[in-house]
């Protein structure tokens, strides 16, 4: 190999996945099978849906989860963590705004030892007072110490004013966190954490010994007598569009600007993320090029499509001097102006195709990878002809349609606008 001498450019020309079995448990459970590897190593993931927002205890979907291996009626929360931990195996719980999961990676011949442990926590997770005095003094605190951050008070107050009273809005208080009882956890967790609401995602080397194992663990898993409500409210949005919070002491401000947006089910959404890609979606965009480079305002500026099950946002964040923040968000504007005004040079759409092509290529790494991106789907109602019409728009697209979609889908005076610090 002569080092002196580039590799050969090659376009890609499509990206294939690896696509799951699936089966269904007695119980109503949905199982995804990704078998793929050498490795005896499985990930195993339960997703349930996250229950009806209720405004009045608006954070038990959070707190049900984060406390689920906190203790149960026979095991504590150390002797959760020293049993998976003596098996090198790593257990992980996390909060979304759509599904919350519980997540296991394990060795296969330990899995004898470590399903039995999350069937315990999936079906006796009792919320010990003591954990919960600490986990309520403990977000508190955390809440203290994000509020005095600008930027994060920049995303509560966007994510207020566009999505409403909803989770996808949810800025909770200090009393919210102190508002939290026992027994309002234990009814949401058993309508909730029930095998009717859960997906089971598996991922690694599943030979049958696997699967015969993890059903009969969960043999007996039984749903309950109240199915699991996870419908939300509508979403309305606040009727004022521009939001500033002072901070006399700040030395930067953190501007947070976008608007409604269409998710993934809708047939523009791969185009409407070239778009995006334009405008601020990797370090050679616009706003990169432009607010860091040319005028030096920021070290970062991006932007992004949040797409969740019943809405979608496309925001713009960032941080700057506030001597220099008017200027800045003068020059977004002007950003979001010429992609409607003036077609993307040929040159600069080939950078981000191949771009958008190469990350989406070099995303799915192994198959755990690959199950991430089934999630995507599955979970939007979509099925995997989605990624071949990704694919497809990105490698044809022109910038007659980009500019088309600018026109249509960014208007500036619609967005909402939030400034945190001096304006």
């Amino acid at each position: 190999m002569n080092r002196a001498i580039a590799p050969d450019f090659r376009a890609i020309d499509n990206i294939n996945l690896i696509r799951p079995e699936h089966l269904k448990l007695d119980n109503g459970c949905n199982v995804f099978c990704f078998n793929s590897g050498d490795q005896e190593l499985v990930r195993i993931e339960w997703i349930f849906g996250n229950l009806r927002f209720n405004p009045a205890k608006p954070l038990l979907n959070m707190a049900v989860n984060t406390m689920l291996n906190d203790g149960t009626n026979s095991l504590s929360g150390s002797e959760i963590a020293d049993k998976i931990d003596f098996y090198g195996a790593f257990l992980s719980v996390e909060y979304g705004v759509d599904h919350s999961s519980v997540t296991l990676y394990s060795l296969n011949k330990h899995l004898h030892h470590t399903l039995p442990v999350i069937r315990d926590i999936l079906t006796d997770s009792i919320f010990p007072e003591k954990e919960l005095e600490t986990f309520i003094r403990n977000q508190q605190q955390k809440l203290q110490v994000n509020l005095q951050k600008n930027d994060m008070v920049a995303r509560r107050t966007f994510n207020k004013a566009m999505f409403g009273n909803t989770l996808y809005g949810l800025t909770p208080v200090a009393d919210d966190y102190q508002a939290i009882q026992r027994d309002d956890m234990l009814a949401h967790f058993k309508e909730m954490y029930q095998p009717s609401n859960c997906t089971l995602i598996i991922a690694g080397k599943i030979e049958k010994e696997t699967l015969d194992l993890l059903t009969g663990t969960f043999s007996d898993w039984l749903n309950s007598a109240n199915p699991a409500d996870s419908t939300q409210p509508a979403i309305e949005q606040a009727a004022e569009h521009f939001y500033f919070v002072e901070k006399t002491e700040a030395l930067q401000s953190a501007i947070r600007m976008g608007l409604p947006f269409i998710n993934r089910n809708h047939p523009d959404f791969p185009a409407v993320q070239v778009l995006n890609t334009v405008l601020g979606g990797y370090f050679g965009s616009r706003l990169m090029n432009n607010i860091r480079e040319d005028k030096g305002y920021t070290y970062g500026i991006g932007s992004g499509i949040a797409a969740y099950k019943q809405a979608a946002a496309l925001f713009i964040a960032t941080e700057v001097g506030t001597d220099v923040c008017k200027a800045a968000t003068i020059e977004i504007e002007k950003e979001i102006n010429l992609l409607k005004t003036d077609m993307v040079p040929a040159e600069e759409l080939s950078l981000v195709r191949n771009y958008m092509l190469g990350s989406l290529l070099g995303s799915l790494e192994n198959v755990f990878s690959h199950a991430d991106k089934f999630k995507n789907l599955y979970f939007s109602g979509l099925d995997y002809e989605y990624y071949d019409r990704y694919t497809e728009v990105v490698k044809s697209i022109t910038a007659a349609e980009l500019l088309k979609l600018a026109n249509e889908y960014l208007d500036f005076e619609q967005f909402y606008k939030v400034i945190v610090g001096k304006y």
